[in-house]
């Protein structure tokens, strides 16, 4: 191998495929998973949070470039990730016999720590790992519910585990129950993975229904102002009345935009989240229980009408935005119709104020002949009178009148050879 290039990134592609496995879990065992979102920067802060925590564990500083990391505290276990929007926090404690009941994984994490991880809480959960014959199943399904919520259960893993919750929160945490009918300890790792997934995405996805509903009444308010700047647009008399009209559907078309450019990641990463859910329960391998909700029906009943109404909301946006565009095009359109026909008009005008001036000048230009003309022949009957002597028989009267044509002609041709000269310059300089 060492006489090939490799590629900088072979190893590290290589690596992702493998990262951030799903820790083995021996039964019983419980769990508790919490999610933090970003926020002011606390994924910055994390890291350092990290480093105190194994400081205070009396373990090596954690290397948490990798966005992920897996610490072994003895009395518990910490799996960490971050993700684009979140950051995971799940902990691992061995249940002991002498365990009371509602316990879980925190009470070995110092609370103290616990207190101060940065970000904003979204999801938080506790999963209780437990053997068939320790908690038999038909036992579970019999208390239907201790809080009186409905209960979800389902046989996983082709029947190799049960999965019972309500998906509500009880004192801060939804609760799952996973009893183990034959799992590996990858097999109930992945299983508590999944879980935790689908709570924690479902969440995420619905962070998108009170934008949703935020941009529907935009959305409402929107389409009635279109339709009555359509409605005044074949009631639109003047060109003032059209472009009044053009600014206010520019000023709607510019807060459409602002909503859309708001909204767009927000409602994608929704519809991203929710493929991620229907990806991790057809990973459970559910099979129904007679009288009980399955996972995927919960999900279809409750979170599937959410998900489709912030899709119908982001069509419905789009479709406003291309409305008003195309409205905009055929407003402007018949604004610039008017102010070429305007224009035109100028034109007309200013061409004809061209022919008039043309006529007052051809009228000039003669005036201006017959002036020229006039002072010319004074000069020859001057000089005619003062060289009378040279001239006889001819007397000055007879000289004048006779250049009075030659004078005129000759004033008459120059104007014309000096009108086509200019003619040909002007044309020359275009």
């Amino acid at each position: 191998m060492s006489l090939f290039e490799p590629h900088p990134l072979r190893q590290a592609l290589n690596d992702e495929v493998h990262a951030r496995p799903p820790v083995p879990l021996e039964t019983p065992e419980y769990v508790t998973y919490l999610a933090f979102l970003h926020s002011n920067g606390s994924a910055g802060r994390e890291p350092a949070h990290l480093c105190a925590l194994a400081e205070q564990l009396g373990l090596a500083a954690p290397d948490t470039a990798s966005g992920h990391l897996f610490l072994d505290a003895g009395s518990f276990r910490l799996k960490w990730e971050r993700h684009n929007e979140f950051s995971s926090y799940t902990f691992f404690r061995r249940i002991a016999a002498d365990d009371a009941a509602d316990e879980h994984a925190l009470l070995s994490v110092p609370a103290a720590w616990r207190k101060d991880i940065p970000g904003q809480l979204i999801a938080a959960t506790h999963i209780e790992l437990r053997g068939v014959r320790e908690v038999p199943p038909d036992t579970v399904m019999m208390q239907v519910s201790p809080r009186g919520k409905t209960l979800v259960a389902a046989q996983v893993a082709d029947g190799a585990g049960w999965v019972f919750t309500d998906f509500h929160i009880h004192d801060g945490f939804s609760r799952f129950l996973l009893v183990d009918a034959g799992l590996t300890p990858r097999q109930a790792g992945r299983m508590v993975q999944r879980l935790v997934e689908i709570e924690t995405y479902r969440v995420m996805a619905l962070l998108a229904f009170p934008v949703a509903k935020e941009v529907g009444r935009l959305l409402s308010r929107a389409e009635d102002q279109l339709a009555d700047l359509m409605d005044g647009l074949g009631q639109a008399r003047s060109t003032e009345d059209d472009r009044a009209m053009l600014g206010r559907l520019t000023r709607l078309a510019a807060e459409v935009e602002r909503s859309v450019a708001r909204t767009t990641f927000r409602f994608g990463a929704a519809a991203a989240y929710y493929r991620l859910v229907q990806q991790r329960i057809d990973e459970l391998r559910e099979l129904r229980l007679a009288g009980f909700p399955t996972v995927r029906e919960f999900m279809e009943r409750r979170l599937a009408p959410a998900i489709n109404t912030c899709a119908t909301i982001a069509r419905r946006q789009e479709d406003l935005s291309g409305r008003i565009a195309r409205n905009s095009q055929l407003l402007r359109t018949r604004v610039d119709i008017e102010l070429e026909r305007q224009n035109q008009e100028l034109l007309a005008q200013m061409n004809r104020r061209a022919k008039i001036q043309l006529h007052l000048q051809e009228t000039v230009e003669g005036l201006s002949v017959v002036a020229i003309t006039y002072y010319a022949s004074q000069l020859v009957n001057y000089m005619a009178k003062g060289g009378k002597a040279y001239i006889a028989p001819a007397t000055p009267e007879i000289v004048t009148a006779v250049s009075i044509p030659v004078i005129a002609v000759l004033v008459g041709l120059g104007l014309r050879r000096m009108r086509k000269a200019l003619a040909a310059e002007d044309g020359g300089g275009h």
